[in-house]
């Protein structure tokens, strides 16, 4: 494989795709400067700020408590809920524009792997920046840092585990699905590691992790061989300490970065640098990244791209830097994947999953809605209306210009695709006659982001 295809297969998997600009710039590069610049990631990480919408209703929401309006605290509860979207749009939006895409694809990854329900902006929020700050980290702070979630607390009904009643839900996912996986505890395991994770509260209105101590089993638990007055973090300690844990996020790590047909020779070389790092991400991700095998014909295109891998990327090569909400939560919907809203605690499926016979025809039309109809900005009697979405691709139309029209097919070819086009490239000259040449151009853009090949990486 070239070099250049190597980048591009890098920043796909690792990001989000490379602007036609941007891909330019970094074809000349070599693949170890591309990695180390992937892995570039600010100390001070900016928290997730909350729409103004959100402060405006929280006043709302302070007196009715205040004046004991159950009712109207009710509704304006509802209200609250439904700005989550908006918290999602800015986090996509994030995906496009930043610096840091590996930061963010990290992010999106363990979004997926601790699957989790937010009912709550400010929830939402924090539990995107508990992510993002421990993404390339330490899996084991990470891990500990989500035990004491509210948004998770919440959702596996850790809220209401209690010494009188321990509530084994989060113990349970904590083991099968986000650390050690099934065959590797006992049910007595889960009955002991719950009562460890007794009197972890959340306060709902400011999303503080809160300690019941009154609430808290104190007496001796026996998990996993260990006797103890263990609390939750001594039971993830304790998990850690077994080598199964780094194979299963081994095999997640690589479906989702490399190919969705494990390669168990690979998977145990990452499972070991893993597990021998003592946890550390980052590690894991360049093992990865700069070995020679994830380069290999059988790993390139081989993943068909999430909803918001898709929609991210046809953002960044059109040059749309933010979308309404509203517009990115029906794209999300129609295509199966809403941000802070997984279909259960597994997470999504992914692979094939992701395309039926209606979704495959929708994602193949949205260069076109996009790009060309931008039907999106029109009301029902066609007039304007505030706009969803804008785009310039002036700077495109300049870096092309003065080409033939097969020297841009080319262009737009090699820099938006992985994969040989399965049809004959004459099929995608534009036929229409009377175009200026940002409008030719324009076609040519949507003829290539309309092909199958567009949605594999």
């Amino acid at each position: 494989m070239n070099n250049f295809k190597k980048i591009q297969h890098l920043y796909f998997r690792a990001g989000f795709g490379l602007t036609l600009l941007d891909w330019q710039k970094k074809k000349s590069k070599s693949i170890n400067r591309c990695i180390d610049d992937l892995f570039k990631i600010p100390n001070n990480i900016q928290k997730t700020p909350l729409p103004k919408k959100y402060y405006e209703l929280k006043k709302e929401l302070d007196k009715a408590i205040d004046n004991k309006d159950a009712s109207l605290k009710r509704q304006i509860q509802l209200d609250i809920r439904g700005i989550v979207p908006i918290v999602g749009n800015e986090w996509l939006t994030t995906m496009v524009t930043t610096e840091y895409p590996l930061l963010e694809k990290m992010t999106l990854f363990w979004h997926d792997h601790f699957a989790c329900l937010t009912r709550f902006p400010h929830l939402a929020a924090q539990q995107l920046d508990t992510l993002r700050s421990n993404a390339l980290g330490d899996f084991r702070a990470l891990t500990k840092a989500i035990a004491k979630d509210g948004a998770m607390i919440l959702y596996l009904n850790n809220q209401q585990n209690n010494k009188e009643k321990p509530n084994e839900n989060f113990a349970r996912e904590l083991m099968e699905l986000f650390t050690i996986g099934r065959g590797n505890y006992t049910e007595k395991d889960i009955k002991e590691a719950a009562r460890a994770f007794t009197g972890w509260k959340v306060d709902v209105l400011t999303g503080d992790f809160n300690f019941k101590s009154n609430r808290h089993d104190t007496s001796v638990k026996t998990f996993m061989g260990e006797k103890g007055n263990f609390d939750g973090d001594d039971i993830i300690d304790i998990i850690l300490k077994n080598k199964e844990v780094s194979l299963l996020i081994a095999k997640k790590i690589y479906k989702y970065f490399v190919n969705p047909k494990l390669n168990n020779s690979h998977v145990n070389e990452i499972a070991d640098v893993f597990y021998n790092s003592n946890y550390n991400i980052e590690k894991m991700m360049k093992y990865i990244f700069t070995s020679e095998w994830f380069y290999n014909d059988e790993n390139i295109g081989a993943k068909i791209k999430s909803p918001v891998e898709l929609q991210v990327g046809l953002m960044k090569h059109l040059l749309i830097d933010k979308m309404g909400w509203k517009l990115t939560l029906r794209f999300q919907k129609e295509l199966g994947q809403v941000l802070f809203k997984p279909p259960n605690v597994a997470g999504w499926v992914g692979d094939r999953a992701w395309v039926d016979s209606a979704t495959l025809l929708k994602r193949l039309n949205l260069p076109t809605l996009l790009l060309l109809k931008n039907n999106f900005n029109k009301s029902k009697n066609g007039k304007d209306k505030d706009k969803e979405y804008t785009f310039d691709l002036s700077p495109v139309y300049q870096e092309m210009d003065g080409k033939s029209e097969q020297e841009n097919l080319d262009i737009l070819i090699d820099a938006l695709l992985l994969v040989p086009i399965s049809i004959n490239k004459k099929l995608l000259t534009i036929k229409q006659r009377n175009l200026t040449k940002e409008e030719h151009l324009k076609r040519s853009i949507v003829k290539v982001m309309t092909l199958p090949e567009y949605q594999v990486c």
